[in-house]
């Protein structure tokens, strides 16, 4: 019984931490393998949360009960909110954290955790029966039976590292590769493909000219990122911005054979929207110089990250490289730059819960589906962690629509239409992105985090009283008027604003774009709102009402679609009028609903009304099945 566990982890970076500490806390037995538990949710690359995009899905999961929100605020050392001139469904919260705090916090949180047991490890096989998947075999031939088990194996997975000509077989530097998994994944007949990332140098501080940088500090008063956060640190460390030079360009040019990535070593599909500063240079041809940030990794540190430089250069090309950025020209280099190679499996071959189509009780989260980032795989740890125990458990699957949230954009986007390069999430690809703000993440998804039981009863009665707080204060002022007296257009002309011709209410007076909830203070009906998150919500909804009902209409469009069922052993062959292109997709992605359908690249009107009347007979011929059995029971 000892190797016996309801749910098994396979990796302890962010999506496994997420899966894992989830499963737990829905109450299943859960085993976290990593190779090494010192490594914990180590930060492979930039140790930042949050970003465009990123910090809407941070909130969603503190919102739903997940922990990188949690340990983001409590190591953030440098703090921004992108976008802050914006609207607010494009504003999102970035911090840099401590790299070695947050491990070790994470690191406190898994081992700490009940139900939740950690083994230090190297994963090798999956044990299959009658095509499910009950356990994992690790490296010294010992094996773990499991009712449900998640692979969160990020850039391990067959990881090959570049530095110049130089490979070296890792997930990262310093830490072996999983070859034996990636080989008998493939075994298992899963499609899989080569995907690629990389990591700039680290530098040593001291051996920065700070002072020819461009200095940026920490927001003044930043908000947390999760829902439960009372106070963050004090502690702040500076960025600083350089640039790269006509000089740093034509060394690269002379010498860009001898990148990894140049000279055809590297096979593997990077990022469009996050270049090396090799693919800089050669694809951007006009640009006249690139922006390097310096951000320190940690208090404790002498690291600094240096975002802009990432390359697959030799050694002793890097130093040149890093030395022909003003302020850098004797900076001395602690960690080299490398491009790294790994296996991902298409998300194509996966249901909305992230468990796999060929075999059941198996999850697949994170990197391995092709996705990049931090945020990006703790959102899908969080995913298919619920949906195992959940299986585990008997309950029903855990599924976010698009309009629910970020979360469930991007599995969409996942299982529907695949991917082609590291996946990244951006607001552009949320439709709804004006209901799905990060201020109000925990208002949308705390009750769903109630009810998988990942949300206390404390938090949960807290955010229930914000959210009667927004709807009355909104009533209130919707009824509270003003009229066109003398005395109201005086006070509206010293607040800058257009004088009223008739009665108004004062929710519509807040609509002006000019006008804050405090602005309102100088007419009858105004009271104070002490909490700073209510006031803002009451605003945005004000300001944005239009839009959001709007919204909020499309939406409804969405749910009608998504609530029109399509039979998961439906045949695609028999449909006439389909092409042999959308055949095959829509047999390799079996869609759940006619809105997922409706989203695979390709499809046309035409062929979802040819589903739909394929639906439709299949039904009436059921019905006439079952009317006629039962007449012959009769």
């Amino acid at each position: 019984m000892y190797n016996n566990y309801d749910v098994i982890v396979v990796g302890g970076g962010h999506a496994g931490c997420e899966a894992a500490l989830a499963a737990a806390r829905m109450g299943c037995e859960t085993l976290l393998f990593n190779i090494n538990l010192d490594a914990i949710a180590l930060m492979s690359c930039n140790p930042a949360i949050g970003g465009l995009a990123k910090g809407q899905l941070v909130k969603e999961v503190d919102a739903l009960g997940g922990e990188m929100g949690k340990l983001a605020d409590k190591t953030a050392v440098h703090f921004r909110l992108l976008n802050a001139s914006k609207g607010p469904a494009v504003q999102s919260t970035r911090v840099q954290c401590d790299k070695q705090l947050y491990r070790l916090a994470m690191k406190a949180v898994v081992e700490r955790q009940e139900h939740l047991h950690l083994r230090q490890g190297l994963v090798d096989e999956l044990i299959i029966e009658a095509g499910l998947c009950v356990g994992v075999i690790d490296q010294t031939g010992v094996s773990y039976r499991a009712g449900a088990v998640v692979i969160t194996t990020g850039t391990f997975l067959n990881g090959l590292i570049h530095i110049g000509t130089t490979k070296i077989p890792a997930g990262r530097a310093g830490e072996w590769a999983s070859l034996r998994l990636a080989e008998n994944l493939k075994a298992l007949g899963f499609e899989t493909g080569r995907m690629k990332t990389g990591t700039p140098p680290r530098l040593r501080a001291s051996s920065i000219d700070f002072s020819r940088l461009e200095r940026q500090d920490s927001d003044p008063d930043p908000q947390p990122f999760s829902f439960s956060t009372e106070a963050l640190r004090v502690e702040r460390l500076p960025s600083y911005f350089s640039y790269t030079t006509a000089a740093t360009h034509a060394f690269l040019r002379e010498n860009i054979q001898e990148s990894a990535l140049y000279s055809g070593r590297i096979k593997g599909i990077g990022a469009r929207y996050c270049p090396s500063l090799e693919d800089k240079v050669m694809r951007f041809a006009d640009k006249e110089r690139h922006p390097v940030v310096l951000e320190f990794e940690g208090l404790d540190t002498e690291e600094i990250y240096a975002k802009g430089l990432g390359n697959s250069l030799p050694p002793e090309l890097q130093e040149r490289l890093v030395h022909s950025v003003p302020g850098l020209e004797a900076a001395e280099i602690m960690r080299w730059a490398y491009a790294i190679e790994y296996d991902f499996v298409q998300p194509t071959q996966l249901w909305p819960t992230l468990e796999t189509k060929q075999l059941r009780g198996l999850y697949l989260a994170g990197q391995i589906n092709g996705t990049s980032g931090y945020e990006e795989a703790a959102a899908q740890g969080l995913w298919a962690g619920i949906n195992a125990a959940s299986a585990v458990q008997g309950r029903p699957p855990f599924i976010l629509s698009r309009a629910d949230g970020y979360m469930g954009v991007m599995i969409d986007d996942l299982v529907t239409k695949g991917v082609d390069e590291p996946y990244r999430m951006f607001t552009s690809r949320a439709e709804f992105r004006l209901i799905l703000r990060e201020d109000n993440a925990t208002l949308r998804l705390m009750d769903k985090g109630h009810e998988l039981g990942l949300i206390g009863p404390d938090h949960y009665a807290r955010m229930r009283e914000r959210r009667d707080e927004i709807a009355r204060e909104i009533g209130r002022l919707s009824e509270a008027r003003i009229y066109p007296v003398a005395e109201t257009l005086r006070l509206l002309a010293d607040l800058g604003t257009p004088p009223i011709k008739n009665p108004v209410s004062l929710f519509q007076i807040l609509k002006r774009e000019e006008l804050a909830y405090d602005d309102l203070r100088l007419f009858d009906g105004w009271a104070p709102i002490p909490d700073a998150f209510v006031k803002k919500q009451i605003e945005i909804e004000a300001k944005y009402e239009g839009y959001i009902k709007r919204q909020q209409e499309s939406v409804a469009k969405l749910k009608s679609l998504e609530l029109r069922k399509i039979p998961h052993d439906l045949n695609y062959d028999a449909i006439p009028g389909l092409s042999n292109e959308l055949r095959m997709k829509l047999a390799q992605i079996r869609p759940g609903t006619v809105g997922q359908a409706d989203r695979i690249p390709g499809m046309t009107q035409a062929a979802i009304s040819a589903i739909l009347i394929a639906v439709k007979k299949g039904e009436m011929e059921k019905a006439a099945k079952k009317s006629v059995d039962k007449k012959t029971v009769g």
